[in-house]
């Protein structure tokens, strides 16, 4: 632990590594040409300005590029981990100490510190915040009612957490304006499908080191993450098994080429799993028991529940750990090996550095001018979840497209009468 520990500096490794730090979130910079024309509009603008604002992502370069894009457009931020294993700790020394952006996160911290920092990110007491996974806004509705009255809202980036949000709000426990981030085109088309299935390859193979050619890879999902992993993995020469209970998803990922089985059927085959659903237990004790001997685990939902370890761990009468960095050998009664990458903590972030700066771009961009339509809006806004506003969606892609020399046509004003009236038939 820090001993760095304060509210005004934050709780981070190392301050020596801030230097590195810097470098890493600079060279991230390169890549969002997007956040840089909205970070340069909030220098001018100040939309933000004396917001309180507390945010609990993965601290990682590109969150370094959103959160000063944050602190310039006025507000007062304060970090803190979203997930234990993803910290890059030379990124959270530097927003502490080269960008005076408090954060609480070191990578590796227990659950009691993983939690004490969320604690202290509350303490800021924030007027909005920015979640990934929905754990800072169910800690403020659980443990700190009395701050829910100050909050304008909350941006929230993940399935996972828009998945507990909604749930918040059906069941009537939602008690300020939550922006489903994730659920923005620019978010989920491009950052589920594109970073995570990109980073999830990248930190399965930085893992395990790994040929895919040729190996049976399991996919748990079939959503956007899942459709992102499938693509990669058959384009590094996979035999890609996908195992989902939607049906549409399902007959969709067999139209798309891959195969589609029950996972009691996927397990006994498979050489590789890697779990992308966003709920719990998707494998579990009657799928480890029949896996082959040297079978590699891995999860990229958002928390470790979508493998039960408890399961593993019963079942097993010897765990090796740190085999490998980042890989636990699960050692069963009759020999066979299982192999758990990064503890079933998300193994894009955890063994690999998560999304390629260039889709963050898009997905941060919209983060940070959902926030300002938090503040500008917060009069209208009611509890419950709010898809994010088509115009920012549009305006955002249109940028990404532009960063890349790309033109699109548009439509002429007899072809916008056309589809805006009924008269004109065949």
């Amino acid at each position: 632990m820090s001993k760095r520990k304060s509210e005004k500096i934050g709780d981070f490794k190392n301050p020596k590594l801030a230097a590195e730090g810097l470098k890493r979130a600079e060279w991230a910079n390169r890549d969002m040409p997007v956040l840089q024309l909205v970070r340069q509009r909030f220098k001018k603008e100040q939309p933000l300005k004396g917001v309180r604002m507390s945010a609990c992502l993965h601290i990682t370069a590109e969150t370094a590029n959103l959160a000063r894009t944050l602190k310039v457009g006025g507000a007062d931020v304060v970090l803190c981990a979203s997930n234990p294993l993803s910290t890059q700790d030379d990124v959270a020394a530097a927003l502490s100490c080269e960008y005076g952006i408090p954060t609480f996160a070191i990578r590796g911290e227990d659950r009691d510190t993983y939690y004490d920092h969320i604690k202290s990110a509350i303490a800021h007491k924030p007027q909005v915040t920015m979640d990934d996974g929905a754990d800072l806004v169910s800690t403020i509705h659980a443990e700190y009612p009395k701050l829910i009255p100050g909050v304008m809202g909350s941006m929230e980036e993940t399935t996972t957490g828009v998945i507990r949000l909604r749930a918040m709000e059906r069941d009537g426990a939602l008690k300020f304006p939550v922006i489903a981030v994730n659920d923005a085109d620019t978010k989920h088309f491009f950052d589920n499908r594109y970073g995570t299935g990109q980073s999830t390859i990248d930190g399965i193979i930085r893992a395990a080191d790994v040929l895919l050619a040729g190996k049976k890879f399991v996919i748990a999902g079939y959503g956007w993450c899942g459709r992102g992993l499938a693509t990669r993995a058959r384009g590094m020469g996979a035999i890609v098994i996908v195992t989902e209970v939607d049906p549409l998803r399902a007959l969709e990922a067999a139209m798309d080429g891959f195969l589609v089985m029950p996972m009691s059927e996927a397990a006994r085959i498979g050489d590789i799993f890697c779990t992308v659903t966003g709920d719990i237990s998707c494998i579990r004790k009657e799928h480890f028991s029949v896996m082959k001997d040297g079978a590699i685990i891995c999860n990229s939902g958002h928390f470790n529940v979508e493998l039960n370890i408890p399961d593993l761990e019963s079942l097993a009468v010897r765990v090796n750990k740190g085999v490998r960095r980042n890989i636990d050998e699960y050692v069963l009664a009759d020999g066979r090996k299982i192999c758990l990458l990064a503890e079933g903590r998300l193994v894009n972030l955890a063994a690999a550095e998560g999304h390629p700066a260039s889709v963050m771009d898009m997905s941060f961009a919209v983060q940070a001018l959902t926030t300002e339509y938090v503040v500008k809006n917060q009069k209208k806004l009611k509890a419950k979840v709010y898809d994010v506003p088509r115009e920012i969606d549009e305006w955002v892609a249109q940028l990404k497209l532009k960063s890349m020399g790309i033109e699109i046509d548009t439509l002429t004003p007899e072809q916008e009468k056309y589809l805006s009236s009924w008269e004109m038939g065949t």
